[in-house]
C-alpha cells in the first residue's frame, strides 16, 4: 500500500491518539493503558505496510511506551531541533551570535527554502534562520545554520556531548532526507530522540533562557495541522518538529503539555520499503 503525505500525516495523528486518551483520565503509567497503546501501535503498523517506530515518556512517573523504539529511522527534518539547540548553546557563551546577520547567494538556496529564498537581498540573522528552520522547515536555513556550526558532524558532536551517542547527522539538505532502507546515515532511534528532547526542553542541557527560546521556536507560528499535532485536542500545548523524506518517510518529535498535567515526550517515525511510496 502506498501512502500520500496526507495519509502519512493521519498515521502520525493516529499514533498520538492512545496517549491523548490515556492523559484524559489517568497517567500513561497505568500498565493496562500502556499495553493497550502498544497493541494499537502494532495494529497501525500492520495496516500501514511500513515500519513504525514510536517512543513515549510520561514525565509524571517515568513510564515509557515503545514500539521498535531502538531501531534506527531517518531523521529528516527532526535534526533541526538538535541543530537549533547547538546554536543556542553557543549563543549562551556569545551574546552576539543570534543577532548576527548571515549573507548568502541565491545559488546557495536549495529547493524547499521559502523563507531564505525571499531574503536573498538582505540576508537573515541567525535567530531568524532558526525560526525559519523550525517553523517553516526551510532547508536553506538548515544548511546555513549547519555552516555556522561547522557542518553536520558538528551537530552530531553536540548531540554526543549532550548524552546522545545514537544520533548521527552525515549530510546536508536536501540529501539528508534520502531515507534509503538500511542506510544508517542521518538516523537516530525514537527512544534516543525522546531522551534528547527531554534533556533539551525539560532538562538542564541548555540554560533556562536558551531552553525557553527553543520551546518558543517549537511552539510558535501557526499550529501544525499535520503530524502529531493533528491528533492533539484544543487546550493542549505542543512543541514539535516534523520531517519528511524518501521512501514514504515521515517523522515527528514533540513535547505535549496536557492541561494541569506533567508533559509527555513523544517521537514517531514511519518509513516504507519502496522509493516511490
Amino acid at each position: 500500500m502506498e501512502h500520500s503525505p496526507a495519509r502519512r500525516s493521519l498515521l502520525l495523528a493516529a499514533v498520538a491518539a492512545p496517549f491523548v486518551a490515556a492523559c484524559s483520565s489517568a497517567p500513561v503509567a497505568d500498565q493496562g493503558r500502556a499495553h493497550a497503546a502498544q497493541a494499537e501501535l502494532a495494529a497501525l503498523e500492520k495496516a500501514s505496510n511500513g515500519r513504525l517506530g514510536v517512543a513515549a515518556l510520561d514525565t509524571s512517573n517515568g513510564t515509557r511506551v515503545a514500539h521498535h523504539a531502538r531501531e534506527r529511522f531517518p531523521l529528516c527534518g527532526t535534526y533541526a531541533v538538535v541543530a537549533a539547540a547547538a546554536i543556542l548553546a553557543r549563543g549562551s557563551l556569545d551574546a552576539s551570535l543570534l543577532p548576527r546577520r548571515i549573507l548568502y547567494r541565491r545559488y546557495e538556496v536549495v529547493a524547499g527554502s521559502p523563507v531564505t529564498e525571499s531574503h536573498v537581498d538582505t540576508g537573515m540573522t541567525i535567530a531568524q534562520l532558526c525560526t525559519a528552520m523550525l517553523q517553516s522547515g526551510d532547508k536553506g536555513a538548515g544548511n546555513l545554520l549547519m555552516g555556522v556550526l561547522g557542518g553536520p558532524q558538528a551537530v552530531t558532536a553536540f548531540a554526543h556531548e549532550s548524552g546522545d551517542t545514537v544520533f548521527r547527522l552525515d549530510r546536508w539538505e536536501p540529501e539528508l532526507n534520502e531515507a534509503a532502507p538500511r542506510d544508517e546515515r542521518d538516523t537516530s532511534t525514537p527512544v534516543a530522540m525522546v531522551d534528547m528532547l527531554q534533556r533539551l526542553l525539560l532538562g538542564d542541557t541548555l540554560r533556562e533562557p536558551q531552553r525557553a527560546q527553543l520551546t518558543e521556536w517549537m511552539t510558535g507560528g501557526a499550529r501544525n495541522a499535520s503530524g502529531i499535532a493533528a491528533g492533539v485536542p484544543p487546550g493542549w500545548r505542543i512543541a514539535d518538529k516534523t520531517g519528511t523524506g524518501g521512501y514514504g518517510t515521515t517523522t515527528d518529535v514533540a513535547v505535549l503539555w496536557p492541561p494541569s498535567r506533567a508533559p509527555i515526550v513523544l517521537a514517531v517515525s514511519f518509513t516504507q520499503p519502496r522509493a516511490d511510496a
